[in-house]
């Protein structure tokens, strides 16, 4: 899911709304929609048919649009008109459809606001649940749910690991959230036997702030933006432009690498286009920190697939005090970044191209994930670090 194409169809969708903010849906359907199906590689009529018909309710209704693998739907767009504000009722209609035809994804958009269904099997259970409800402006901040639902991901069942991951990580975060306190007692206690009572008081406290921080990081987990913007000078090709500098100090083989074992290793995606803005600042940026760690690493996406660069981190600042090389406007839109957006700038003579890159298996980064120093060290694929 290539984020500057989803900026560009929110930029295009947002102007067609300012105009014409009460379409119907004829209209959404002709002047966006067709453009959202374009974005994820839905292709009417290859691979797309209009109007399918579906039993519900006792009645026979036709789906707006049903994607089609090998002739089986095996995803359903509901679409609304921008003047009809999205409700309980159109959730349950999509629900039905999909629960009728064992459709596992679902779509509900009325163009200014999208919401992402999948249809669940437990055990004798089955149900659907909301998996995503962004609005069209934030639609570039939640990139791991729109792959989920790209043609090629459905295809290969990659839509499953997507969103089984960002379910459990939902829940993770909300039995953090519920049971803080608890945790946190439960947490100091084993430590107070263990060590000492002394510190029980104290081990409380740092629990909840452990608790705070893993909350932190499981956000980034879910928000796809957490692997870092884009740089705009790497102009969206493979390769993106010269940088004006290259900190790269030289190779090095991962074994070579001094530090224990244990020490915390941010992992972090970029495009082949985003190595301008590693090189030439020697640091990575605009990204939300969810905890501290020692080392970054960087997995080069598209053809590459490694993970290829390494460094030591010197300190996170905010991008207006981090001396880029270059005005922050040429990295990104200044006035979409987030607050919370950090940039990590590493130590002198830190940053290497690994002699022994760590190739993919079947995991990947899609966005921060984090690792130890030891299984980066002696990891054969990115299965063994992730």
């Amino acid at each position: 899911m290539d984020r500057n194409a989803v900026q560009e169809f929110v930029k295009q969708s947002e102007a067609v709304m300012d105009s014409s903010p009460q379409m119907d849906e004829a209209n959404t359907k002709a002047a966006v929609l067709r453009e959202f199906l374009d974005l994820l590689d839905w292709e009417i009529p290859k691979n797309t048919q209009l109007e399918y018909p579906v039993e519900a309710f006792g009645r026979t209704y036709k789906v707006d649009y049903a994607l089609i693998l090998e002739g089986t739907p095996v995803a359903f767009l509901e679409a609304k008109g921008a003047d009809t504000a999205l409700t309980a009722d159109h959730d349950e209609q999509l629900s039905s459809y999909m629960m009728n035809k064992n459709v596992t994804y679902g779509i509900l958009t009325n163009g200014k606001q999208y919401r992402f269904f999948q249809r669940r099997v437990d055990a004798s259970n089955v149900d659907v649940q909301m998996v995503g409800d962004v609005d069209l402006r934030n639609l570039p901040s939640r990139l791991a749910v729109l792959k989920a639902y790209e043609r090629d991901a459905i295809e290969s069942g990659e839509s499953g690991k997507i969103l089984g991951r960002i379910n459990e990580l939902r829940e993770a975060r909300r039995v953090l959230e519920a049971k803080k306190d608890d945790l946190a007692v439960e947490l100091s206690n084993v430590l107070a036997d263990r060590v000492s009572g002394s510190i029980s008081s104290l081990a409380e406290t740092q629990t909840k702030e452990m608790i705070d921080r893993l909350v932190a990081d499981i956000e980034s987990e879910i928000d796809a933006d957490s692997g870092g913007i884009d740089v705009l000078i790497g102009g969206g090709g493979s390769g993106g432009v010269e940088p004006t500098d290259n900190h790269v100090v030289s190779q090095i083989k991962r074994t070579k690498i001094e530090g224990g074992d244990e020490a915390k290793v941010a992992v972090f995606p970029t495009k082949e286009s985003g190595l301008s803005f590693l090189k030439e600042n020697n640091a990575w940026g605009f990204v939300r920190i969810g905890s501290e760690f020692e080392y970054v690493a960087m997995y080069v996406t598209g053809d590459v697939r490694q993970v290829k660069y390494f460094a030591t981190v010197k300190d996170v600042v905010r991008p207006e005090t981090a001396e880029l090389s270059r005005p922050i406007e040429e990295y990104a839109d200044g006035e979409k970044i987030a607050e919370d957006k950090m940039i990590i700038r590493f130590k002198p003579e830190s940053l290497y191209e690994l002699e022994d890159p760590i190739p993919y298996e079947t995991k990947y980064p899609q966005n921060l994930r984090y690792s130890a120093l030891g299984a980066l060290r002696t990891a054969e694929t990115t299965d063994d670090m992730l």
